[in-house]
């Protein structure tokens, strides 16, 4: 798959393309990026990208025309793919989200910055909008390389262990519930020791709690997933169990 990214800041991009597991999906290609700079498609001595917004009101808005040069340019340079713009008002990055794009094509991602994008460009060229969360960046950059980041590590061949990312939180293999605590060497560290089923080599029982546990974190802390499971038909007998003791452990 190929992801070509417009941004002003591509140096953002170099060092997180070349460090940790998730560089094998880019120095394979798995996951191609290509960075474009728009001040490159930019008139003028300065490159101008940007202008202050009609109407009055603070800071500064990226100008269309460098966009749409720096747009065509790309599409000029690759197959179709739709244009996706890190926005406020986009759909919220999930794990079944960053799923669908492991298996795409790829696309072209739009990094704003300043007050916003003229929204004729949004307007005439972007496809779909998505958000890292409801809070505000200086720009799209960090939430395309979370994108990345989570398309990457779902490439066949990056994680050591080909089965790691099932038992990531909001997996399907966990029915979307939050994953369970993981314990280490030594087994008593400060005081505290390892849940004795861990120790015990018993792989049923061991399954058993690490479903329970993820219930329990998930009841406690994101108690709407429960909600979705259960619509989802996710939840077993045992699983409705559980969760009725811990509802009335918390009464």
């Amino acid at each position: 798959m190929r992801f070509d990214i417009v941004t002003l800041f591509p140096e953002l991009f170099t060092p997180f393309l070349s460090i940790g597991i998730t560089r094998r999906a880019f120095e394979s290609k798995q996951v191609d990026v290509r960075l474009w700079n728009p001040r490159d498609y930019a008139d003028g001595t300065y490159r101008r990208i940007d202008d202050r917004p009609f109407g009055g009101g603070p800071g500064m808005v990226m100008m269309a025309e460098p966009l749409k040069r720096c747009l065509k340019a790309i599409q000029n340079d690759r197959d179709a793919a739709p244009v996706v713009l890190f926005s406020p008002i986009g759909e919220p990055i999930t794990q079944q989200l960053v799923t669908n794009w492991s298996t795409s094509t790829g696309a072209i991602l739009i990094c704003g910055r300043y007050e916003g994008i003229d929204q004729r460009f949004i307007d005439t060229y972007v496809d779909a909008q998505i958000s890292l969360g409801d809070f505000v960046l200086s720009g799209g950059e960090i939430a395309a390389l979370a994108l990345l980041d989570a398309v990457a590590r779902l490439q066949p061949g990056v994680l050591s262990d080909e089965d790691s990312h099932h038992q990531d939180s909001f997996n399907t293999a966990l029915d979307g519930l939050l994953d369970c605590p993981h314990y280490t060497r030594p087994e008593i560290w400060d005081n505290q020791t390892v849940p004795e089923v861990l120790l015990s080599g018993h792989h049923v029982n061991i399954e058993a709690w690490r479903r329970e546990q993820g219930l329990a974190m998930t009841f406690l802390k994101r108690p709407e997933l429960i909600e979705q499971a259960r619509k989802a038909n996710n939840l077993s007998k045992a699983d409705e169990n559980f969760i009725a003791k811990l509802s009335k452990s918390a009464t």
